[in-house]
């Protein structure tokens, strides 16, 4: 299970991703309901006396939120397909089981967790604002960084150990 965990992950990314891509699909308008009526609560933007002025803002704030939530369904999909194919290149290696072992999990959890930062940008984003929501779930963006030292790894076992595939076995 310990081996078969990470490929586990990587393909619930995917799913993930595909999952929100069919809602959307079935009707996307609950996700854009929701920006417009989380948008009405947002106090900064009530605040602006200037009619015109406040609906560009609500506009443009909706807008971004759609995108956040796209953003979330493109990153769920790549990352997850990247994890993928990243962890099969790390089980053909000869690498020390270790270094494939923590290499393989940095890239499957930091692959899954990243694109939550973009979904709850998208959700809480339009209510707190959407420079202060990333900044709340920001440890969620930071799971980019563990998932790039991952394929740093991958890159490393791949220049310095042999792989199966070219190996004389």
């Amino acid at each position: 299970m310990q081996l078969k965990l990470p490929f586990i992950l990587s393909l619930s990314t995917m799913i993930l991703g595909i999952f929100i891509a069919i809602l959307f699909g079935i009707n996307e308008d609950i996700f854009k309901n929701k920006i417009s009526k989380d948008l009405s609560e947002n106090t900064e933007i009530m605040q602006i006396d200037d009619l015109d002025a406040r609906n560009a803002k609500i506009k443009t704030e909706e807008n971004k939120s759609w995108r956040y939530y796209q953003r979330f369904h493109f990153h769920a999909t790549g990352i997850g397909a990247m994890s993928l194919g990243a962890l099969i290149l790390f089980s053909l290696s000869l690498a020390p089981m270790m270094l494939r072992l923590i290499g393989s999990y940095m890239i499957s959890i930091g692959g899954l967790l990243y694109p939550f930062v973009w979904l709850f940008a998208a959700i809480y984003g339009p209510v707190m604002g959407r420079h202060e929501a990333k900044e709340a779930f920001s440890l969620f963006g930071y799971m980019g960084g563990v998932f790039l030292l991952g394929l740093c790894l991958l890159l490393f076992s791949i220049i310095k150990y042999p792989h199966k595939l070219m190996s004389k076995n």
